[in-house]
């Protein structure tokens, strides 16, 4: 007897398992995942949705139905949940983009006979795959928040939002993911993306320790510089563009200034002037130079405003320490949700047998 007995395309659908686990670890590192790592998985999935979908076709009037009941809750059901998710910021991009592929890849259970035992195990009702490996990844992740607060409360780090974040030095700040969890005000839920932060400090050609040891001056945005660098994604691990403290001769105040693109950004309202002279003082006007630095990128930052940014900027110069939230990296539970589903099976409806309730 064969060490592990599967039909072709349950043997192909294994492929998702190495691609997952290469995913959740580029997750944890980078909080990047190429497009092209689900291209090779999604174009195999349409090529065993045609085949056994044939293979539907041509079986008994059962098979037929119960394929296609299954296929149409897996695609017509599991793909805009996941895409909902994605839209009310649930899920990342990629997290949206690796459901989608199971939910293309695994619209029926598959079936192995590993050394005699018959897997997955726990099975559904229902019987599709698709919507057990979603049921697992979340319940999976889920386990994140209370992980964190077991781990903080352990270490005697209590604060409102010891559930979802931790504490970090703050010259650990530009190698971490993730939001920070504070304002001048107190704790927040929703600070400033660090991969924001990055991009800002690029973009200026300056370090976060830079900011620290001259805030009082780089905080007026009279400071920017007048060919600003490329600020990038705010992926961690880039190489440093050029610091030049963001020095730019007084006369350019007021005038026009040189875009990242090449091209120039008209004077803002505050720092235009009359007679040479600034009508406001530019640093009460947009401190860090917060909405320049929006308006001059030419795509978004991660939802981040001028009030934002100048927010957390102000933390990051003044705290020794602050309380960040890594976010869940959900490529992680999604792949060992998927092994646990491949093996175990569904982890709810395990839960409900166990309840007496399947």
């Amino acid at each position: 007897m064969a060490p592990l007995d599967a039909s072709i395309p349950d043997l192909l659908r294994l492929l998702v398992v190495p691609v997952f686990g290469w995913a959740a670890w580029r997750d944890v590192k980078t909080r990047r995942i190429p497009n092209r790592t689900w291209y090779p998985l999604a174009a195999l999935a349409v090529v065993l949705l045609a085949w056994e979908g044939w293979q539907a076709w041509t079986g008994t009037p059962y098979e037929t139905r119960a394929f296609a009941v299954r296929a149409a809750v897996s695609l017509g059901f599991v793909a805009p949940l996941v895409v909902a998710f994605w839209w009310f910021r649930a899920f990342g991009g990629a997290d949206a983009k690796a459901f989608l592929v199971v939910a293309a890849l695994f619209p029926t259970y598959p079936t192995y006979e590993v050394l005699g035992w018959a897997l997955p195990h726990q099975q559904t009702a229902v019987g599709v795959f698709s919507l057990t490996i979603l049921t697992n990844t979340v319940l999976l992740g889920a386990c994140y928040p209370l992980a964190v607060l077991a781990r903080n409360a352990a270490a005697g780090r209590f604060s409102p939002v010891m559930f979802v974040g931790k504490p970090v030095p703050w010259d650990a700040v530009p190698a971490e993911h993730g939001r920070l969890l504070e304002t001048p005000d107190g704790t927040t839920r929703n600070g400033v993306d660090l991969d924001a932060v990055r991009m800002y400090l690029r973009w200026r050609g300056l370090t976060l320790a830079d900011l620290r040891e001259d805030a009082d001056r780089l905080r007026d945005p009279a400071t920017l510089p007048a060919a600003p660098n490329p600020p990038g994604d705010g992926a961690v691990g880039v190489e440093e563009v050029r610091a030049d403290r963001g020095e730019r001769e007084s006369a350019e105040r007021g005038s026009r200034r040189t875009r990242s693109d090449g091209g120039e950004l008209e004077a803002s309202a505050e720092e235009a002037a009359v007679d040479g002279e600034p009508n406001v003082d530019s640093s009460d006007a947009d401190p860090w130079g917060a909405a320049a630095f929006l308006d001059d990128i030419d795509h978004g930052a991660y939802g981040t405003t001028p009030e934002g940014l100048r927010d957390g900027l102000d933390v990051l110069v003044a705290a020794d320490e602050v309380w960040v939230s890594p976010g869940i990296p959900f490529v992680v539970p999604l792949f060992v949700g998927t092994v646990v589903a491949l093996t175990y099976g569904d982890l709810l409806f395990g839960a409900m047998a166990l309840l007496g309730l399947a």
